[in-house]
């Protein structure tokens, strides 16, 4: 994908992020759906597993294509990079938690509009230490 002459490659690959994020909170939202709705799981719960999931899934696209100029290639690259991610990612799945928590216990959101607008508070703070840190 190209962003033009114009487009830094910081600018673009902070768009490809947002891409990749925007397509793995709707994995996430519809695993989250699932474990909750159809597997009777709280949703909290849910929404780790969901989290952790998807945490996978940005590695491996984010490894690939928002951060392709410095990809983890060998295999060590592959699993530190992976240990690098779920730490930072880690990091920010109690802030998220908590912020549903605290939206769908004081009666703002129900958990699937509760747990979207967390993953969004906490976009920009994965994405700072992903691209200072994971892919450095």
């Amino acid at each position: 994908m190209s962003f033009g002459v114009a487009t830094s490659p910081r600018r673009e690959r902070l768009v490809r992020f947002f891409l990749v994020g925007c397509t793995a909170a709707s994995i996430q939202l519809a695993l989250l759906w699932l474990f909750v709705d159809l597997g009777g799981v709280n949703y909290l719960v849910g929404a780790f597993v969901a989290i952790e999931l998807t945490i996978l899934f940005q590695y491996v696209l984010n490894n690939a294509w928002t951060f392709h100029r410095s990809r983890h290639s060998s295999m060590r690259e592959y699993l530190v990079g992976l240990g690098k991610t779920n730490l930072v990612r880690g990091t920010a799945i109690p802030l998220q938690l908590g912020i549903l928590y605290v939206l769908v216990t004081l009666g703002t959101a129900e958990y699937l509009v509760g747990n979207a607008v967390a993953i969004g508070v906490t976009g920009l703070y994965r994405y700072a230490l992903d691209s200072a840190w994971t892919w450095n």
